[in-house]
Formats: structure tokens, C-alpha cells, sequence
């Protein structure tokens, strides 16, 4: 029997869509991405997406949405496992990808944060969120189990992702008080699969994003050229 073609719906910017990048290319599963335009959803896209968000994967022509699912889905059919085998290991890692979306929220609110004040807060909110991470590290690393990659690790990378194009321009000061966290972010940085689960030009894409937003974040950066 043939392995199903599959195909990840994707968007430039989505830390949703590069998570599942990442779990792909770590199972060397061969996969084509499709682009959609969230802000002109075209009916196709959302005929395979009830909530009209990226990832969708398509296995053959049947969609799967939600990146959670979609992971979990790679992992019970594709090898090497990135789960632990040991049941509470695996409930534990599952609870701090669902908090790697609680930390994204938090990066929302900081890109969209009206005024100076308010990013000060909401950057100050993700430190403390942050801790609660740095907390859960191993002291060894490299990775958020040890030697053994996982799909936390596919969650978090995109996190970091966001600070790299910050830094360029601001430093929030995020990663302060967390030698953990920066020793997995290096790590992370230098993976493969972290590396090519977005295009060339993300950060290029990430600033006119930002830009965009008209928020105290937007007014730090420079003009494009």
C-alpha cells in the first residue's frame, strides 16, 4: 500500500502551520505546501477548514485542522515516535504544547499593544509565563526532554522564532532572567527542520506584518528601505 500524498495548507506567518513543518520534516515525510491568503479566504480553503485557520493537512484529499490534531496524527502514523512512550510523560507533554499556545497569545498581545505602557506589561506577562517553562527544562537539555526531540520542541521553536526578528530591532528583554530557555533557543535555531519550516524572507514578511499593526511595537521599527 502507498503512503498517502500529503499536503500542508499553509500561511507565511503562522506558528501553527511551522509546527507541523517541523514534526514532517523530523519524520522525513515527503509533503507539498499550498498557500492560502487568510485574508481572502478562497471557498476551497474554507470548505477544508471549518475555522478558516491554517494548518490544514490533507492526507490524500481528506483534511485534518488544528495543529495539535494534525501532529499527533503525524506521530501515531509516521516514525521515529516524537511522543514519549511512557503515558504520564506523553499527558505532560501534551499540557505544555497547549501552554506554547497560551505563550503565543501572549506574543499577540505584545505586537499588539497600543502604547509603550502597555507593552511593558504584556511583555513583562510573557517573562513571567516564560518561568514556568524555564522551570520544566531539564538542566542537561539540549531539548525540552533531554536528548530526545519532541513535538514540545516543534511548539516552542516558532516562539523563538518571533524574538529573532524582534531582537533586530528591540530587546524586551524576554530571556533575561532564563539561561534554559536561551540554551534551547540556540539549539532550536540551529535544527534543520526549525530552520527551513519558513520561507527566506520570513522576517522580511514578519516586519511588514508588524508594521501593519499600528501598534508600539510597529513604531520601533525602521522604515522599510
Amino acid at each position: 500500500m502507498s503512503a498517502p500524498r500529503l499536503t500542508l495548507v499553509s500561511h507565511a506567518l503562522c506558528p501553527y502551520v511551522q509546527r507541523a513543518a517541523i514534526v514532517l520534516a523530523e519524520k522525513g515525510a515527503a509533503f507539498e505546501r499550498r498557500v492560502v491568503d487568510l485574508a481572502n479566504k478562497p471557498a476551497w480553503f474554507l470548505a477544508i477548514s471549518p475555522l478558516g485557520k491554517t494548518p490544514v493537512l490533507l492526507v490524500d484529499d481528506v483534511p485534518i485542522f488544528e495543529s495539535a490534531v494534525i501532529c499527533e496524527y503525524l506521530d501515531e502514523t509516521l516514525t521515529p515516535r516524537l511522543h514519549p512512550a511512557d503515558m504520564l510523560l506523553r499527558a505532560q507533554h501534551r499540557a505544555w504544547i497547549e501552554f506554547g499556545s497560551a505563550v503565543l497569545n501572549d506574543i499577540g498581545a505584545i505586537y499588539n499593544a497600543p502604547d509603550a505602557t502597555a507593552l511593558a506589561a504584556r511583555s513583562e506577562a510573557l517573562v513571567q509565563r516564560l518561568r514556568r517553562v524555564e522551570a520544566a527544562l531539564p538542566d542537561d537539555g539540549p531539548w525540552f526532554a533531554g536528548a530526545a526531540f519532541s513535538i514540545v520542541d516543534a511548539v516552542y521553536a516558532p516562539v523563538f522564532r518571533y524574538f529573532d526578528v524582534f531582537d533586530t530591532f528591540v530587546d524586551l528583554g524576554v530571556f533575561d532572567t532564563t539561561p534554559k530557555l536561551r540554551a534551547w533557543r540556540r539549539a532550536l535555531a540551529q535544527r534543520a527542520s526549525v530552520r527551513d519550516a519558513v520561507t527566506p524572507d520570513y522576517a522580511e514578511r514578519l516586519q511588514a506584518f508588524l508594521r501593519a499593526r499600528g501598534s508600539a511595537l510597529s513604531a520601533l521599527l525602521r522604515p522599510p528601505a
